[in-house]
C-alpha cells in the first residue's frame, strides 16, 4: 500500500463519515485485510455497541468517550485492560475531536476527526510503515562553524591566502586552533588556559599575536624537560602534546584588533558541546571552491551519517543489545563483538563518518557495561576495549587526512571524558599516540584489502560519502581512474565518478562478513546509470538492503548547497527478509529492492533506439547549434513585421517546454533554402544570419564549424505536415501526469522537448496515462528530483499491447475529453493546470477515465496499486525483449 493510497482512502472516508463504522473505516484505509474487519466485527460488535470500546491485539485498543478526553487516553496508557492487548495505538474520540498515541514511539495526536487526513503519517506503522526518527544538528556545531568563519573572512582582510602554501598553512594553523579550543574546554588542558592566555600576553591591537602563537605551538612541540630553562611559566604551563600536530613550522596570519577579539570570541564557546566531525566543515568553510569540489573534502551533517550508519549496523547491534539484555554472558559476547568490528571509509575526508561511527560504537559499549553492572549489583571495573586501530580510512587530500586523524583522537577524548562520568576511571589523554589507520592516497588505485585487511572473524562496515561528479564534470585524471576500476567493461564512461566506489566496494565485499553503504547522488539510481552500473555489481551476488531514496539536504560548511542524493546499502545475497527503504520519514519493510531503488522486482531497462512496442518513433525537437540570433521575443518580431511585411512567412511561432507548460510567447526566424534570397534582403533578418555565422565559426565544436555554411537555419530543421505532439523533456516530481499536448504544424520545436510528429490523437491518451507515469517515474533519470523523460528509456522501452482500431479510436474519445476539459481553462497555463493542488476536478476526472481504459488494454481486472501495475509492465517488459531476442 502507497502513501497515495492511504490518502484516497482516508478522503473517502472523511467524505462518507459514519460512527457506526469509523474505526472499521480507519483500518482498512491502512490495509488491514477485510477478512480481518468481519472477524473482529463478528467477535467485538456487542462490546463496541455497549461499552464504546474495541480492541485489535497489538495493533490498537479503539474507545468513545462523551467527555474528559484527555483524562481518558492518560488512564488507559497504563490500564490492564488495555497494555495485556499490546496495542501499537490507543485511540479515544468522542467523533469530533480525536486524541491518539503511540505506545512504542509516545507520539501523541489530538485533531479534530475530519482533519484526519492531514495527519496521515501518525497510523502508517497500521500499513507496516514506521516514522523513521532522524537526529536533528546540534546547534552548538553550527553556531561554531560560523564563528570560525566569520575569523577566516576578517584574517582575509589582511592577508592573502592564494597559492597552495598559504592555503596548507592556513589549514594547519585553523587546526591548531581547533584542538587549542577544544583542548582547554574538554580537561587536555587546564580549564580556558589557552584564550585567557591570548588575552592576558598579546597586545589589544593583535600586532604580536602570530609571534605569541608562534612560539606556544613550539612549546606544543617540546617535552617538558627538553623546554628552556627559561621559559615563562605562563607558556610552561602547557602541556607537551606531541610531534605530529605541532611540528611543522608554518607561516601564521597577521592580526589585527578585530581579529584578536574573535580568537577570543570563538574561545569562549562552549566547545566541550561540539562534535570533532564538525572540525571538517570549518576548514572547508576556507579552502576554495575547487578544492573542496575537486578533492571531495566536504562536510556531511551528523543526521545524514546516521541515516547511512544506523540501517548499515547499529540498528542491529542495538537489537542484539535488547536480545541479549537479562544475560550477562550474551552481553559479555556482544562486547567481544563490538572489538571485532571495523569501520573502513574508502574516501573519509576529515573523518565525518569514522568519528560518529566510533563514537555510537562507544556509547552502545557504555550501555552494555551499565547494564552488566546493574544486573550483578557491583561494578565490573572493565575499560573501554573499542580502539581506534579498528578505524579505517583512504583520502586523496593530505591535509584532510591529518585532520582525520587529529579528529579521530578527539572524538577519543570525548568518549573517554564520557567513561570517566559513568565509571569514574578512563585512560589519559595526553601525549597523543594512537591513532586510525588513515592512509593518504586514491581509493580507485589502491588495493582495499591491503588498507583494511579482512581476517576471518572480521565484521566489516565499508560507508562514507565519497566524490559524486558527472561525467562532464571529470578531469583527465578522474577519468583515467576510471578506466583503470571499470577495465575490461564496456559503457562505463558516462558513469559519475562515485560509480567507481560502488563497483570496488561489491567487489571488496564479496564473500565475506562485510556490508557496505555510500551517500550518492541519485543518477546512479536512475535512467541509462542503472544498466551500466547494477548489471555488473549484481553479477556479483549482491543485493540491495537498504535505500533512503532520493532526499535533498545541505550540509553546514560555509556557501553550502542543496543536494539531491539517494543513500545505498549492499550486501551478499541473502535469504534474510530485513530489507527496508526509507522515504523521507517514513520506513517500510520490503522483500526487494531493486536498482532503482523501489520495492518491485525488476529487471534493468536498457536503452533502445525504436520503440519496443507499436508505437510512433519520438524524436528530439530542433537543436539551433548556435542558432540563437534567429529566436524573436514579441518586441523583436514586431520590429521587424512593420519594417519588412514581406518577412511574415519566415517567422513562426517557438515552443520549448517552458514555453508550452507556461503559456510564453516566442518566435523563429524559419528559412527554407529557396527562401534564402528573400531572407538575405530584409537586412534586420540578415543580420541574425550573420551572427549566427559568426557564432559557428568562432567555435571551437568543428561540427558548429561547418553549420556555418547554412547560419540561416537551426541544425535540425523537423517540422510536421499536420501537428506535433510535444513532450517536455523535463517534469516536475509533483505532477501526477506529464502536461503532453498537440501544436499546429507551423509550430517550430526546440530541443528541450520530445516530439511526435503527426501522431495520432490516441498516442497521446498513452503517453498521457497512469501506467506510462508509473513507468516513467521508475526508468527515467532526473534532473535534481525533476524527472528527465527520454525517448531511448522512457517511450521506446514502454511496454504497451497491440490493441484493435476500435480500441485506439475509444481512447482518442477520451483524449478529446482531456482536452476539451483544458479548453475551460484556457485563461491557465499548464503548468498550473498540472499542479497536484491546482488541477481542476473535471481535468482530473478526464484524466481518471482516460486511465481506465488505458488500464483495460493491458487486462481487464483493475490494478490496485502502483506496485501491481509496475510488476505487469515488468513482466510484459521482460516476456517482448525475450521474443524479440529469440527473432
Amino acid at each position: 500500500m502507497t502513501i497515495i493510497e492511504i490518502e484516497n482512502n482516508l478522503n473517502t472516508l472523511v467524505a462518507n463519515f459514519d460512527k457506526k463504522t469509523f474505526i472499521f473505516d480507519l483500518l482498512i484505509a491502512y490495509g488491514t485485510p477485510k477478512s480481518t474487519i468481519k472477524r473482529v466485527q463478528g467477535s467485538d460488535h456487542d462490546r463496541l455497541e455497549a461499552e464504546g470500546e474495541l480492541v485489535l491485539r497489538k495493533k490498537l485498543f479503539f474507545k468513545v468517550a462523551d467527555e474528559n478526553l484527555h483524562v481518558t487516553i492518560d488512564a488507559l496508557k497504563s490500564a490492564k485492560e488495555v497494555t495485556k492487548h499490546a496495542p501499537r495505538f490507543i485511540i479515544v474520540t468522542d467523533y469530533e475531536t480525536l486524541l491518539a498515541y503511540d505506545t512504542k514511539t509516545e507520539d501523541t495526536l489530538d485533531t479534530e476527526l475530519l482533519n484526519i487526513v492531514n495527519h496521515y503519517d501518525f497510523f502508517l506503522p497500521l500499513a507496516g510503515m514506521e516514522k523513521a526518527n532522524f537526529q536533528d544538528e546540534n546547534p552548538a556545531d553550527v553556531k561554531a562553524s560560523l564563528k570560525m568563519a566569520k575569523l577566516y573572512d576578517e584574517l582575509q582582510k589582511n592577508n592573502h591566502f592564494e597559492t597552495k602554501e598559504d592555503i596548507h598553512s592556513l589549514n594547519v594553523f585553523l587546526t591548531r586552533l581547533l584542538f587549542c579550543y577544544f583542548a582547554e574546554d574538554t580537561n587536555i588542558f587546564e580549564d580556558n588556559i589557552f584564550t585567557s592566555s591570548i588575552s592576558s600576553h598579546t597586545q589589544l591591537d593583535g600586532s604580536d599575536l602570530d609571534s605569541y602563537l608562534q612560539r606556544l605551538f613550539a612549546i606544543f612541540n617540546t617535552p617538558q624537560n627538553a623546554r628552556e630553562p627559561n621559559t615563562p611559566t605562563y607558556l610552561n604551563n602547557f602541556p607537551y602534546v606531541n610531534g605530529g600536530l605541532f611540528a611543522l613550522d608554518v607561516k601564521l596570519p597577521i592580526f589585527t584588533t578585530r581579529s584578536r577579539h574573535l580568537m577570543i570570541e570563538v574561545g569562549q564557546l562552549q566547545w566541550s558541546q561540539i562534535n570533532p566531525d564538525i572540525f571538517g566543515s570549518m576548514i572547508q568553510a576556507v579552502v576554495t571552491p575547487q578544492h573542496r569540489g575537486g578533492m571531495g573534502m566536504h562536510y556531511t551533517s551528523v543526521p545524514n551519517i546516521m541515516k547511512v550508519i544506523e540501517p548499515l549496523f547499529l540498528d542491529e547491534l542495538y537489537g542484539e543489545f535488547e536480545k541479549a539484555y537479562e544475560s550477562k554472558a550474551k552481553l559479555q559476547t556482544l562486547l567481544n563483538r563490538l572489538t571485532k568490528i571495523k569501520i573502513f571509509d574508502p574516501a573519509c575526508g576529515s573523518g565525518n563518518f569514522l568519528i560518529i561511527a566510533y563514537k555510537k560504537l562507544r556509547e552502545l559499549e557504555i550501555n552494555i557495561l551499565k547494564h552488566i553492572d546493574s544486573l550483578q549489583n557491583q561494578k565490573s571495573f572493565a575499560f573501554s576495549e573499542i580502539k581506534l586501530t579498528q578505524f579505517y580510512g583512504i583520502e586523496l587530500d593530505d591535509f584532510a587526512h591529518e585532520v582525520a586523524i587529529l579528529s579521530l583522537w578527539l572524538a577519543e577524548h570525548q568518549m573517554n571524558l564520557k567513561f570517566y562520568e559513568e565509571f569514574g576511571r578512563t585512560h589519559p589523554s595526553l601525549p597523543l599516540h594512537e591513532s586510525g589507520n588513515i592512509v593518504h592516497g586514491n581509493a580507485t588505485r589502491l588495493e582495499w584489502t591491503e588498507v583494511c585487511p579482512k581476517n576471518e572473524d572480521d565484521e566489516i562496515y565499508v560507508l562514507g560519502n565519497p566524490p559524486y561528479l558527472g561525467s562532464s564534470m571529470q578531469n583527465k585524471d578522474q577519468k583515467e581512474d576510471m578506466g583503470s576500476v571499470f577495465q575490461g567493461i564496456k559503457n562505463y564512461k558516462n558513469l559519475d565518478y562515485i560509480a567507481c566506489w560502488f563497483y570496488k566496494g561489491t567487489k571488496y565485499i564479496q564473500s565475506s562478513n562485510t556490508k557496505l553503504a555510500f551517500v550518492t547522488t541519485n543518477s546512479i539510481a536512475q535512467g541509462e546509470q542503472v544498466a551500466m552500473l547494477w548489471l555488473h555489481i549484481f553479477k556479483l551476488d549482491i543485493e540491495v538492503f537498504f535505500a533512503h531514496q532520493s532526499f535533498k539536504w545541505t550540509n553546514n560548511a560555509k556557501g553550502n548547497a542543496g543536494v539531491t542524493v539517494a543513500i545505498i546499502g549492499l550486501r551478499n545475497n541473502s535469504d534474510a527478509d530485513n530489507k527496508y527503504i526509507f522515504n523521507g520519514s517514513i520506513k517500510q519493510k520490503v522483500k526487494y529492492i531493486n536498482p532503482y531503488l523501489t520495492a518491485v522486482n525488476v529487471s534493468v531497462v536498457t536503452k533502445r533506439t525504436k520503440p519496443l512496442s507499436k508505437l510512433p518513433l519520438m524524436e528530439y525537437g530542433n537543436k539551433a547549434v548556435y542558432g540563437e540570433p534567429l529566436i524573436l521575443e514579441r518586441q523583436e518580431k514586431e520590429r521587424i513585421l512593420t519594417a519588412f511585411p514581406e518577412a511574415k512567412n519566415l517567422i513562426r511561432p517557438l515552443k520549448g517546454a517552458k514555453e508550452f507548460l507556461n503559456g510564453l510567447e516566442r518566435w523563429v526566424i524559419w528559412i527554407e533554402d529557396k527562401d534564402l534570397s528573400l531572407a538575405k534582403s530584409i537586412s534586420l533578418i540578415n543580420e541574425r544570419i550573420e551572427k549566427v555565422k559568426t557564432l559557428r565559426l568562432t567555435s571551437s565544436d568543428s561540427g558548429a564549424q561547418e553549420l556555418a555554411q547554412f547560419s540561416h537555419r537551426f541544425r535540425d530543421t523537423k517540422t510536421s505536415k499536420t501537428s506535433s505532439l510535444l513532450v517536455p523533456l523535463t517534469t516536475s516530481e509533483r505532477r501526477k501526469y506529464i502536461p503532453t499536448g498537440f501544436l499546429s504544424h507551423e509550430t517550430v520545436l526546440t530541443n528541450a522537448t520530445n516530439a511526435i510528429y503527426d501522431a495520432e490523437p490516441w498516442i497521446f491518451g498513452v503517453i498521457s496515462s497512469l501506467m506510462h507515469m508509473v513507468w516513467m517515474r521508475t526508468v527515467a533519470g532526473r534532473l535534481k528530483t525533476d524527472y528527465r523523460y527520454s525517448s531511448v528509456l522512457c517511450y521506446n522501452t514502454f511496454p504497451f499491447p497491440n490493441i484493435l482500431q476500435k480500441q485506439k479510436d475509444e481512447i482518442t474519445e477520451l483524449v478529446w475529453g482531456v482536452l476539451d476539459e483544458r479548453e475551460k481553462h484556457s485563461e491557465k497555463p499548464l503548468a498550473q493546470l498540472y499542479d497536484p493542488n491546482k488541477m481542476p476536478e473535471g481535468l482530473q476526472k478526464a484524466h481518471h477515465n482516460l486511465d481506465i481504459f488505458i488500464e483495460q488494454c493491458y487486462r481487464p481486472k483493475p490494478f490496485e496499486s502502483d506496485e501491481e501495475r509496475l510488476e505487469y509492465l515488468f513482466r510484459m517488459y521482460e516476456e517482448m525483449t525475450s521474443k524479440e531476442n529469440k527473432k
